[in-house]
């Protein structure tokens, strides 16, 4: 491919792209959100560099995992953004997001001159994004803008920001149907998650457009969430199994999918949320949690997460000689929290539990009743016991 022979379609953006490196000196980009580039300036002697020539050969920018630190800060700066090279053979460049409103659309990347960018090169980069979100929109399906428009219109309702009947109207939901809602999100260790949910985001919104057209599908900092209607229990999981199936690429990027209670009111989607951000909270954390589950596939974990807030919240109401006996068994190594535990789930049983620590059933007597005579742990009333078990298993349970 000529790099200097643009392809006839989009030309339009080409002529932009010239224009801009006329006056910026270096060669110009325009990119989609995919990393794709539309359009790129072919005015001669200008400035190129390697990774420019592959992309436009290419017609999509390397993948570098540096680069979606960039893309995120040029996507939310109000002006332009001036990045140095990645690599040792990349030149410095300019960029800006192409925007329409509040809805980002791509961004255009010039490699600077020998001279960093003037006034009037920012002025050029600034107003070709400008000019270039006027045709990037032109060139967008209506099916997209309405796209779109509906994910506003969910995460809204989601904040609790939006009129119920007016969410009910811009969703198109049906009086009376079953409404249910869908979170994913990506494992809690993940190293970078943010690169990995916008582009998870992305393809769960085509999946759902392709498999459910009525979905609405709208993506937060910490999870994309999907709006259905009228699906029975056991449609809802395999959907959702399936869509993990289609999105989760390479498998170290896999996902998590929560499935919320229906509900029959546009005006309990807060609440749907709230559901769906506690079943994520836990399942993101454990290893071995289900890839997809309801909270009352893990209502235990959920119940003691909130247990655990409480509890940070307000220190006072943790029982002193719970802490007392961990600070007890750490500074002189002990194991009066282990052998307490062992013996409440073992429900009693001190058989069980002296089987479960490999010790003699008199040593965990023993160390039961120092346990009461050092740190005041009275354990024949069923609710100190259940108080005591609580706390001593938010140590493991709660993410």
């Amino acid at each position: 491919m000529n790099l200097s022979d643009p392809p006839k379609t989009g030309e339009e953006l080409f002529a932009l792209a010239d224009a801009m490196a006329a006056v910026i000196g270096g060669s110009v980009a325009i990119e989609d959100l995919e990393h794709r580039v539309v359009a790129y300036s072919t005015l001669p002697g200008q400035r190129i560099d390697e990774l420019r020539r592959r992309g436009i050969l290419e017609r999509r920018v390397p993948d570098l995992h540096e680069q979606e630190a960039q893309y995120r800060r040029v996507l939310t700066a109000p002006g332009v953004v001036r990045l140095p090279g990645l690599a040792e053979d990349e030149l410095p460049r300019a960029a800006a997001a192409v925007l329409a409103g509040d809805m980002p659309l791509g961004t255009v990347w010039a490699i600077e001159n020998e001279a960093p960018l003037d006034e009037a090169g920012e002025r050029a980069l600034l107003d070709g994004a400008r000019t270039a979100a006027l045709h990037m929109l032109r060139r967008r399906s209506a099916a997209a803008l309405e796209l779109h428009a509906r994910e506003q219109s969910l995460r809204a309702a989601l904040d609790g920001a939006a009129d119920a009947e007016e969410t009910a109207y811009r969703l198109g939901l049906p009086p009376g149907t079953p409404l249910t809602l869908l979170g994913y999100a990506p494992a809690a260790d993940h190293p970078d998650p943010a690169p990995l949910l916008a582009r998870a985001g992305a393809a769960l919104g085509r999946h759902w457009a392709a498999l459910r057209p009525a979905a609405s599908v709208a993506t937060g900092p910490r999870a994309t969430y999907v709006l259905l209607s009228g699906e029975t229990p056991a449609a809802l999981l395999r959907l959702a199994e399936q869509s993990l199936a289609a999105v989760s690429r390479p498998p170290a990027a896999a996902l998590y999918a929560a499935i919320s209670r229906p509900a029959v009111d546009a005006a309990e989607l807060p609440g749907l949320r709230a559901e769906v951000d506690d079943v994520l909270r836990v399942i993101t954390a454990d290893p071995d949690a289900p890839p997809v589950a309801a909270l009352a596939d893990v209502h235990a974990r959920v119940l003691l997460a909130h247990l655990a807030d409480d509890l940070a919240r307000h220190p006072r109401l943790r029982h002193p000689g719970i802490d007392a006996m961990l600070a007890h068994d750490r500074d002189r190594g002990t194991h009066y929290a282990a052998s307490v535990t062992a013996w409440l789930d073992a429900v009693g049983n001190v058989g069980e539990a002296a089987r479960q620590l490999t010790v003699h059933q008199n040593t965990l007597k023993y160390r039961l009743r120092r346990a009461r005579e050092l740190f005041g742990l009275d354990l024949k009333h069923p609710d100190d016991r259940l108080s005591c078990w609580m706390q001593l298993r938010l140590r493991h349970t709660a993410p």
